[in-house]
């Protein structure tokens, strides 16, 4: 009954304790435990098996009873003290609570009072606060008082010593009581209301006017406007008038400086009248060695007069320019039809070289927006002809050579006195233009005359083809004109010359280099076919003699390089002239028509070798291929090709060594020309036996191989071709060997063979389907049932981009093609 009334205490007991996840997992933290016991998920059965696993075990129950009864009771004991301990906690927790809330109180009071005294406080500091601004107000209000009337006093002295001064002259005096009387009138502004103010301010004004009346005065009596100007003038005075000048209105400076210029240049303007003989052209130089002199004598005795910051040295040189520029003007208008090239150019180079000097002692700062349009700088050039201008001969060398790597040197600082004087010229720059094309012109002529006198270039096998020296004279007298107007103007006599440039390029293009291009001939040089199956060098001839070859590859080759000197041409002309008219050079055409010529040459020379291996193709086919009885070597045919192609190729690639690119352009149309050419003749040559098929196909892949070779044929050094070049061979190529390849299976069963052509050729053609039957020597009843089935057989063309890529022509050779092809393939394998 004890057992009993215990299992249903410990049921009820676990009823009561069935703890939630969150509380037996604070527990779990709170108290670890490693015991099965304190475990949530505890299992008692679990448990008795893990102490008793056998039978055996049992013998030792006794002594884990035991245990258990003894850790019982200590747990007992330990509930026991911990419920006992629990008993006051009630009442202590009561006592505290009552303790924290008289603190509270106590804390609450203590807060009350430090707020109360932090607000008298407060209280307090305004009112100090505001008694200090007060003090501070009455302090800044004295001290402006104060100082004011220390003003007023310093402005009413100094406004009587100015007048006082100001009657005996005493200007060294006068300019600095001058400043600090009118700095001092500054801070009364905002006092004019006041009579006394007002009426002290009138009277500097007064002082001031009075002043720049007495200092003109004072200059008009030492410089008079009309006779010399007196001797032992009052330097000293003047110098101090100066200073004062300079604080005065600026129209008293601006009058002063005015007026000593035009005294200093009269002379100028009576020695150089119109009606003088050396007011022409021809004696410009004692213009500017006058005034030089002049320059010279001013350093000497007015040097220190004048302020530096007045720059008068710099404005007398101004001045005479402008008045030079409106002399020259005047007189070239009424003498037009004496001006010559010669007479202009001397002018203006004397003229150049004086805005030079100009440039080089002077800073221009006393130049007005009115007074000259200066030119602005250009953006940074790429140009290889970009060179000192100051060195011509480095410039010219440049256009000689072309060469883009040199390094380029820094732009000078663009000259402020530039155009100046030599503005007047532009009007008159026609002569210029109208002389430069007479020169050209005349320059063109000789060229013609010299290339029908001296011949066509030598051979040259080393350094690639000769580039005709006139053009490199051509673009170094196209390179003087350009730096020469450019000094003369930028503007629309730039334009003119640009337009002169481009006609003489054209001649230049027409005349030497198209003109001189050896014509072609109809004729097929002579050559039979009987000729051609002889094997003898001799009998074998180009179209072209090797002088005329070299001839073209030397015009290509010139033509080039007009091609890249006329586009660096057009980027110099635009970085010379005006920005606002770079739009209108455009040497476009011109580099048109220099391409024209590269492409007319590399077709003269595809043309001459294409020319030169149709009578060998013409023989290849007119063979009789049925009766060919045994495969040997390369035949007859392929032999006069490659000698053709061995001839021509190292001569056409020796003199295009410096133009490699066209070169390679000639290879690729070359080899556009004679393969479908080959292709064409294939088809010619019908009907073919096997053997005759197998012949063919090994002379295809020798003229393949020679094909792939032909870039670097006869040369020491052995190039790879490129890619683009080597794509074209090859698939040009292996077409011609997919038809004979074709041509070569049987035609039984009609099936297989036709599903043979499509895998092999992948053309859709019944043309060229019928062309490989006739080839075959196959029947019209054979032929029209293979057409028809072969109609039959053709694959639906697929859509979209992928239609092309979709055939191969490098397909596998077919299960069903016969013994006698692989067969081919080794012998041609052996004899590689």
């Amino acid at each position: 009954m004890m057992e009993e009334e215990e299992l249903e205490f410990v049921e009820e007991l676990e009823a009561v304790l069935q703890l939630t996840p969150d509380v037996q997992l604070a527990i779990e933290q709170v108290f670890p435990s490693q015991d099965p016991l304190d475990r949530a998920d505890f299992n008692a059965v679990e448990y008795i098996n893990t102490l008793f696993p056998t039978e055996q075990s049992l013998s030792n129950i006794d002594e884990v009873v035991n245990k258990i009864r003894l850790k019982i009771r200590r747990l007992d004991d330990n509930i026991r003290t911990v419920v006992r301990g629990q008993t006051n906690v009630g009442q202590d927790g009561r006592q505290a609570l009552e303790e924290a809330q008289k603190a509270i109180q106590q804390l609450f009071g203590k807060i009350k009072d430090i707020k109360d005294k932090a607000e008298k406080s407060e209280q307090m500091v305004k009112e100090i606060t505001r008694d200090i601004k007060q003090l501070d107000h009455a302090k800044r209000h004295l001290t402006t008082s104060i100082t004011t009337l220390n003003h007023l006093h310093m402005l009413a002295g100094g406004v009587d010593s100015l007048e006082a001064m100001t009657r005996r002259r005493q200007y060294g005096e006068v300019a600095n009581l001058l400043q600090g009387v009118m700095n001092v009138l500054e801070h009364f502004h905002k006092y004019m209301g006041i009579p006394q103010i007002r009426q002290l301010s009138e009277r500097v004004k007064a002082a001031q006017t009075e002043l720049g009346q007495q200092i003109l005065a004072d200059f008009e009596e030492a410089f008079p406007s009309q006779g010399s100007k007196r001797p032992g003038g009052p330097s000293n005075v003047l110098r101090d008038a100066c200073l004062i000048a300079n604080i005065l209105d600026p129209r008293i400076k601006q009058e002063i400086i005015k007026k000593f210029i035009k005294q200093h240049l009269s002379e100028y303007l009576v020695l150089f009248q119109e009606n003088q003989d050396v007011a022409w052209l021809d004696k410009i130089d004692r213009r500017y060695a006058w005034i030089k002199r002049q320059l010279v004598d001013y350093e000497e005795k007015f040097g220190r007069m004048f302020p530096r910051e007045w720059y008068m040295t710099e404005r007398i040189a101004v001045e005479f320019c402008h008045v030079t520029r409106t002399e020259l003007a005047k007189i070239m208008r009424t003498r037009a039809k004496e001006i010559e090239v010669k007479l202009l150019l001397f002018a203006i180079q004397r003229t150049t070289n004086f805005e030079g000097f100009l440039a080089k002692r002077f800073s221009g700062c006393t130049l007005t927006d009115g007074a000259l349009k200066k030119l602005e700088s250009p953006p940074p050039s790429t140009n290889p002809f970009l060179e000192d201008e100051s060195t011509p001969e480095m410039e010219e060398l440049a256009m000689e050579k072309g060469d883009s790597d040199q390094p380029k040197k820094p732009k000078a600082p663009d000259n402020p006195f530039h155009g100046i004087v030599s503005k007047c010229f532009e009007p008159h720059l026609y002569v210029y233009i109208e002389s430069q094309d007479k020169n050209l012109g005349e320059l063109i002529d000789r060229f013609v005359a010299d290339f029908k006198a001296q011949g066509p270039p030598k051979p040259n096998t080393d350094e690639g083809g000769a580039v005709l020296p006139s053009c490199a004279d051509l673009f170094v007298y196209y390179k003087k004109c350009m730096v020469q107007c450019s000094q003369l103007s930028t503007g629309e006599p730039m334009i003119a010359l640009t337009t002169i440039f481009q006609k003489y390029l054209r001649e230049y293009a027409w005349k030497i280099l198209s003109g001189n291009l050896p014509k072609t001939t109809s004729s097929s040089g002579g050559l039979t076919i009987s000729s051609l199956l002889k094997e003898k060098e001799g009998s074998e001839a180009a179209k072209f003699t090797l002088e005329e070859l070299c001839l073209i590859c030397s015009i290509l080759s010139t033509a080039e390089y007009c091609l890249a000197t006329t586009q660096q041409l057009e980027e110099k002309l635009k970085e010379k002239v005006d920005v606002s008219l770079t739009e209108r050079i455009n040497l476009t055409g011109e580099m048109d028509t220099f391409s024209t010529v590269i492409s007319n040459s590399i077709q003269l020379l595809v043309q001459d070798l294409d020319a030169a291996c149709d009578p060998a193709l013409t023989a290849m086919s007119k063979m009789q291929w049925q009766n060919v009885e045994h495969v040997g070597d390369q035949s007859p045919y392929v032999t006069s090709v490659i000698l053709h192609i061995k001839q021509n190729v190292p001569i056409i690639r020796d003199n295009l060594a410096s133009t490699r690119k066209y070169f390679t352009q000639f290879c690729i149309k070359f080899a556009n020309s004679f393969i479908p050419k080959f292709i064409t003749h294939l088809f010619k040559c019908k009907p073919i036996s096997m053997v005759g098929a197998e012949q063919l196909l090994l002379d295809t892949h020798s003229l393949k191989m020679v094909l792939l070779d032909l870039p670097s044929i006869g040369s020491q050094v052995v190039r790879k071709a490129p890619a683009s070049y080597t794509k074209i061979v090859v698939k040009g190529m292996t077409r011609a060997e997919m038809i004979l390849k074709v041509v070569m299976a049987p035609h039984e069963p009609s099936v297989v063979f036709v599903d043979n052509y499509i895998k092999l050729l992948t053309d859709c053609s019944t043309e060229t389907f019928q062309k490989i039957l006739d080839m075959k020597g196959l029947k019209r009843s054979e032929q029209s049932s293979m057409l028809e089935l072969f109609r039959q057989r053709l694959p639906t063309p697929p859509a979209g981009p992928e239609a092309a890529s979709s055939l191969s022509l490098l397909a596998p050779t077919p299960e069903q093609e016969s013994s006698r092809i692989r067969k081919l393939e080794k012998l041609i394998k052996k004899r590689l």
